[in-house]
């Protein structure tokens, strides 16, 4: 297992490195100026060329990367001042250090991410069994076909529905805004309660099909049949050996899922206000930021490709034919 942990962090960390060279270079072959965009409308060519050098775009390409690595390890100086690791420089727009921005947006994401995956995993999982343990009766009829249109609806259109109704119009709930859970629990259930159920109605959807799809494949595998030939009880059958077949793909997909949760539910976060990594992301494309791009998209990634990894070592523990080596 160790070693098989190791083998997966290593191939993480170059994926990691590669994502971020390709994103690297590839801002650098847009035809737009940094630099110009930190020093605003009324630039000078003296403001600009000491924008360049504070910020190391007087350089080539390949240094500003190679420092912009080793500063993610080891910290690094600027003509503003040092930065401490991991240092992913400063915005070009605000000036502010990048990770500090992403400190202070990414409670806010995280708060989404595991609010919204408790909900669509308990109900999307639970209704799922239902429907398979009911298969072909009216109540697995009905579970599919919510299913389906459940999956076709867009968060940005659900989103401002649920504003208009419930906030708006009845106003039972509470303008969505993210308050920090160690300062005021109810607040922060409260504001977020509506991103949480508007998120996971899609991932709901697809959970419960999912679910209700492996149920019913197991259901036919010859060890359930032989379980059954036994005169084990139809319970036992359903959870101790059909469940448990059917959880691994239900398990990959959640890891993927949760992984990007945390990279940023940009639709959501857009849609409700809430700052969070998604938003951030979106803002820095707009405005042209590298630096804060580059941050949010190796903290994302990073998010995703280490769920990975916690999945594929989760396999031994949850299907014992899974051979690690």
């Amino acid at each position: 297992m160790l070693r098989f942990l190791a083998r997966r962090s290593l191939g993480a960390i170059v994926i990691l490195i590669l994502i971020s060279a390709i994103t690297f270079f590839l801002f650098f072959a847009l035809p737009a100026e940094p630099a110009r965009l930190a020093c605003g409308k009324n630039c000078d060519p003296t403001s600009l060329a000491m924008i360049n050098k504070n910020l190391g775009l007087d350089q080539p390409v390949p240094v500003q990367y190679a420092k912009f690595m080793v500063g993610i390890v080891a910290g690094r100086d600027f003509a503003v001042g040092h930065c401490d690791a991991p240092c992913f420089g400063y915005s070009f727009v605000s000036q502010e250090p990048v990770w500090g921005t992403i400190v202070d947006r990414f409670p806010t994401t995280l708060s989404l991410a595991i609010g919204g995956a408790a909900v669509f995993l308990v109900f999307g999982v639970g209704i799922g069994m239902i429907a398979a343990w009911r298969r072909g009766t009216w109540i697995d009829k009905i579970v599919s076909s919510l299913s389906l249109l459940g999956a076709s609806m867009q968060i940005y259109f659900v989103g401002v529905l649920c504003l208009a109704w419930f906030v708006s119009g009845l106003g039972i709930m509470e303008q969505p805004a993210y308050h920090p859970f160690t300062e005021n629990p109810a607040k922060w259930f409260s504001g977020m309660l509506l991103p949480w159920l508007v998120l996971s109605l899609i991932f709901m959807a697809n959970y419960s099909r999912m679910t209700r799809s492996q149920m019913v494949e197991q259901l036919q595998e010859d060890h359930v049949r032989t379980a059954r030939a036994k005169g084990l009880a139809g319970r036992t059958v359903f959870f101790r050996y059909a469940w448990r077949g059917a959880i691994a793909p239900i398990v990959t997909i959640f890891g993927i899922d949760l992984g990007s949760l945390f990279g940023g539910a940009m639709v959501t976060e857009y849609t409700f206000t809430l700052h969070g990594i998604g938003r951030l992301a979106v803002e820095s494309v707009q405005l042209t930021d590298l630096p804060m791009l580059m941050g949010v998209m190796l903290v994302s990634s990073a998010a995703i490709v280490v769920f990975n990894i916690l999945v594929d070592a989760a396999y031994a523990f949850i299907d014992p034919r899974v051979r690690l080596a």
